[in-house]
């Protein structure tokens, strides 16, 4: 069911001094641990989603359902505000992103990213116009329900077009979304360039600049109003993974069953919600 009240806690720790974190979580337990941290919101990761799912992220691999029930599971577990990174919105034309946003809703999200990717390795982005187009419809929907975030893929998908990229950011901020992302700019001044084009609308950082990995504190001090990690939590978990399954194939059993203990899994999924 739609959440008003997640809807404007979400939505009021974009407009807070210093912004906030929002991790990505990719199962129950992890947005458990999350959200025992601390953190007042969390993120969906489409690619972290789609690999516990044995599938390859951005090829449409992830169903508009998978991903609604994924993020539904999230938010209930946790009370918080959920953003679904929901890729390009699902669908080729604007009234598909529409019907997805209102679904979203539906299931209690408090926000949605709209990306302009195709799903095309050939031609991985859409067209300004195109992508443009599908944010305006996804704000249309949304009706100030779900935060909006417009998102370029530019930089990760080889168009290292700062010019561009700002272009579309604005566009989609005076087409009303509510927050602005383009992850993994070149540097730090690409990125001021960018916060500094869209002010006072707040920007979403994935991680830092490509060039070099920045504290919270930097990212906060350069005017980020909302961090996330993407799949990197997720990433860093299957490291743990590998470094033990390395160590169980020679044998050091001691090594391969370390970790969290089974005990405060528990008691993380017992508590009363």
């Amino acid at each position: 069911m739609p959440n008003s009240e997640s809807y404007e806690r979400f939505l009021a720790l974009h407009a807070r001094e210093g912004g906030f974190v929002m991790p990505n979580a990719w199962d129950g337990l992890s947005a458990l641990m999350l959200a025992d941290a601390g953190f007042e919101a969390l993120g969906t990761s489409s690619v972290a989603l789609a690999a516990t799912l044995g599938r390859v992220d951005g090829r449409r691999c992830i169903s508009r359902e998978e991903h609604l029930a994924h993020a539904r599971l999230l938010a209930q577990l946790t009370g918080l505000p959920v953003n679904g990174d929901f890729e390009d919105g699902y669908g080729e034309a604007p009234e598909d992103v529409a019907v997805t946003v209102e679904q979203a809703v539906d299931h209690g999200l408090a926000g949605i990213g709209i990306e302009d990717t195709t799903g095309n390795p050939e031609q991985p982005i859409r067209t300004f116009d195109d992508a443009v187009n599908r944010v305006r419809s996804a704000v249309a929907a949304g009706k100030e329900r779900i935060v909006i975030t417009g998102r370029t893929d530019n930089f990760i998908q080889g168009r290292p077009d700062l010019d561009d990229t700002i272009r579309r950011l604005t566009a989609f901020a005076e087409a009303g979304a509510d927050v602005l992302f383009a992850p993994f700019p070149p540097d730090r001044d690409a990125l001021v360039a960018m916060i500094t084009a869209v002010a006072p609308k707040p920007v979403n950082v994935l991680i830092s600049p490509a060039d070099e990995v920045l504290t919270v504190s930097e990212l906060q001090g350069l005017g980020a109003r909302r961090i996330s990690v993407g799949p990197t939590l997720y990433t860093h978990a299957m490291g743990a993974l590998e470094e033990a399954v390395v160590a169980l194939t020679d044998g050091d059993l001691a090594s391969a069953t370390t970790g969290l203990g089974f005990d405060r899994a528990t008691q993380l999924l017992s508590r009363e919600r």
